[in-house]
């Protein structure tokens, strides 16, 4: 049940076929194997061994499979982080897991060695020529530690998001089956070149990206730093025939002039945040491919449900679960709710997690009867299909009344102006919360213009009577927005009319005064899309 098994019998089936490619470096199946087994023995020699934590701190590069599969192989467990985390992160996570070493980038040596500073972790850095000589001086050993599928295997790490970041325990059976599901869904096969776009230290890019890739005996073409006119570049030269990104990266791909051939390109498979489906139909228009749409999370390895290629389809839907995965949506009391009906998501299936790393009270929290809850509030229709609603901690409560943010960023986004939206509350002293969005935009528009858009189009009550503009938002590692490093809008944001809507729940207050650039000035950007019309909008969402 080793993970690294999968490398191992993709090599001895198919030898000398590229497996790993970084521009005009390429690593065959049989090079990855060898250099795997030369880092295991290297690690051996260091006396590490099974359920040793090791953090790993490499981009995407070939080096990052090399280091991944060789701890694996020795049944050490690999600790993926952030090569771009600061020194008290660091420290922080090698403390909670009690890393022995920290393998990581040459570039992020000084403040590696500073975030090692206080822990028991060693450090070793990978330069790329230096780390090759290293290797080459240790024999390989290709006996790979038999491992039962249910040993740890990926620590991973959450963004802590609410209070202290949790390590996600993720076994060799979380990983090896969700990877070989999703390599079977996706139909990927050993002519198939797949782009590595995805943080490789992140849940999507390891599983859906190269242990998917792996399996299925294709090419995984990396991408260290994602920019949409390189990525372009990247898929034509190589003949990308699969895409995996979030609705960022779409979005930034859209945005590119003139017209680019992917004839190449047989599916774009999208996760990590919910895709606007405007968005979605756009590109399709343009680019004439399919967006098949997912969803999950960290604690589901990460994939639980999926649209499926061709009729198996709903936009703006998550999809149906993957094989051997169940889901539901249960109310309050914990109890199913029929078809239609908003409640909580919650999945069971051998893709769930071990649990929160020496965690016990917050494994018991997430994972009651066997079922994960996830903490997103959604549908199921009367065929099956998921439709993601938003985040439960992300909900508004507006002087008694629900608002989802998801719904709201749904309009936002069919505005042809908006190029990213992000919809939260703000505290109020009058209805508890108050709806707000921060917006980046391509093209010149005003606040006023923007909640007139948005009040046409759904109830009074959930329209943002706050507007405030920022050139990019802030985004994590995989490109989902981060709603918790907006801030509060800037003072000059808020605009109400006294008893506008008519909806009887708006009190009566003066506007408040402009002249900030958030309420008086329009925000400078790139040409209109001109195939991003106002469309119609639905209710989807993506693993995270």
């Amino acid at each position: 049940m080793n993970l690294a098994d999968r490398l191992r019998v993709a090599a001895g089936r198919l030898g000398g076929k590229t497996a790993l490619t970084l521009d005009r470096a390429a690593l065959t199946y049989r090079a990855l194997e060898v250099m795997s087994a030369r880092v295991g023995a290297l690690l051996r020699r260091r006396g590490i061994g099974p359920g040793d934590r090791i953090a790993v701190m490499l981009p995407n590069v070939p080096e990052f499979a090399v280091v991944y599969y060789g701890l694996l192989r020795i049944g050490a467990v690999v600790v993926p982080l952030d090569p771009l985390l600061k020194r008290r992160e660091i420290a922080a996570y090698l403390g909670d897991c009690g890393a022995r070493l920290v393998i990581a980038w040459h570039a992020y040596a000084e403040t590696v060695e500073a975030g090692t500073a206080g822990t028991r972790a060693d450090f070793l850095f990978v330069v790329p020529e230096e780390f090759q000589r290293l290797l080459r001086g240790v024999a390989p050993e290709h006996d790979i530690a038999p491992m039962s599928g249910d040993e740890t295997a990926v620590i991973l790490y959450s963004a802590g998001t609410s209070g202290r970041a949790k390590g996600i325990e993720l076994t060799h059976a979380n990983l090896g089956g969700n990877a070989a599901t999703v390599a079977h869904m996706h139909a990927l096969g050993v002519d198939d070149v797949v782009l590595g776009a995805l943080p490789l230290y992140h849940a999507f890019g390891q599983t859906c990206s190269l242990n998917a890739t792996i399996c299925a005996g294709g090419r995984l073409t990396l991408l260290p730093r994602f920019e949409a006119s390189r990525a372009l570049e990247v898929i034509r030269r190589d003949g990308v025939t699969v895409f995996q990104g979030v609705p960022s990266m779409y979005i930034a791909l859209l945005d590119q002039p003139g017209v680019s051939d992917l004839s190449l390109l047989r599916l774009c498979v999208s996760g990590g945040a919910a895709m606007p489906v405007d968005v979605l139909r756009a590109y399709e228009e343009r680019f004439g491919v399919q967006i098949i749409e997912g969803y999950g999370l960290s604690e589901t390895s990460p994939v639980s449900a999926t649209n499926r290629v061709g009729a198996g389809r709903r936009p703006g839907s998550i999809g149906q679960p993957i094989r051997d995965v169940r889901m539901k949506v249960v109310g309050e009391n914990g109890c199913e709710l029929p078809a239609g009906e908003i409640g909580e998501i919650v999945v069971r299936g051998p893709n769930v997690m071990k649990g929160y790393w020496n965690d016990p009270e917050a494994t018991a929290g997430a994972v009651r009867d066997g079922w994960f809850h996830t903490g997103d509030l959604g549908r199921m229709d009367e065929d099956g299909f998921f439709f993601l609603v938003d985040r439960r901690r992300d909900v508004i409560i507006r002087g008694g009344y629900t608002v989802y943010p998801r719904e709201v960023e749904e309009v936002l986004y069919e505005h042809p102006a908006v190029r990213q939206a992000a919809v939260v509350g703000v505290a109020h002293p009058e209805l508890g919360e108050e709806v707000a969005a921060c917006v980046a935009v391509r093209a010149p528009v005003g606040p006023d213009e923007l909640r007139a858009f948005v009040r046409e189009r759904v109830a009074a009550y959930k329209y943002p009577r706050q507007v405030w503009f920022v050139d990019e938002l802030p985004t994590g590692p995989t490109g989902k927005i981060l709603k918790r490093r907006l801030g509060l809008p800037p003072s000059g944001a808020a605009t109400t009319t006294p008893q506008e809507g008519g909806d009887g729940h708006e009190p009566s207050r003066s506007p408040a005064k402009t002249g900030s650039r958030a309420e008086g000035e329009a925000m400078p950007g790139s040409a209109l899309r001109p195939d991003l019309g106002h469309r119609g909008r639905g209710a989807g969402g993506g693993p995270g």
